[in-house]
């Protein structure tokens, strides 16, 4: 068996997610720079956003990604393949087509936390910080799936393996 080939659209999202990524942290950065008053205003609006409105979406996107890995790890689990993370951080060679599946897997619903979070900022605070984007998106879409794609191919490893062959 081997991993379907991404199609045209997948591949396209994944790379806008990647340049609007890129170009919102640059564009954080030129904005605001790194200081401990930057550093401090970003980690306070982020501890504020899970209790404010569009709390929803600090369930949707985290649930979203999980769905999402739970589709790779059983496919993982049915080719045979490593827990996805451990591969990530064990096969130094593979690390490049690992993490462009992740984010081809996890491309709209990072998209869709970019477009979330910007809904967010311009009515709650009606301000724009392109680098906090970054950070909700990445948090809420991106580090559930890799934490969870190799917990569920583990999982799916164990259920295959305890299935007994038809005869």
């Amino acid at each position: 068996m081997t991993i379907d080939a991404p199609s045209h659209t997948e591949i396209l999202l994944a790379r806008l997610a990647i340049i609007l990524l890129i170009a919102l942290a640059v564009l954080g950065f030129l904005l605001y720079g790194l200081s401990a008053e930057v550093h401090e205003r970003i980690w306070r609006d982020i501890a504020d956003r899970p209790g404010g409105p569009m709390t929803f979406r600090f369930i949707l996107q985290p649930c979203m990604a999980a769905l999402a890995a739970l589709h790779d790890g059983i496919k993982d689990a049915r080719l045979g393949r490593a827990p996805h993370l451990w591969a990530l951080l064990t096969h130094s060679g593979e690390r490049g087509v690992l993490l462009r599946e992740s984010l081809i897997s996890t491309a709209r619903i990072i998209l869709l936390g970019l477009a979330m979070d910007g809904i967010y900022q311009a009515t709650v605070l009606k301000t724009f910080y392109p680098g906090e984007m970054v950070i909700i998106a990445i948090s809420l879409a991106f580090m559930p799936y890799l934490l969870l794609r190799g917990v569920f191919t583990r999982i799916a490893h164990w259920w295959l393996g305890r299935r007994s062959p038809a005869l």
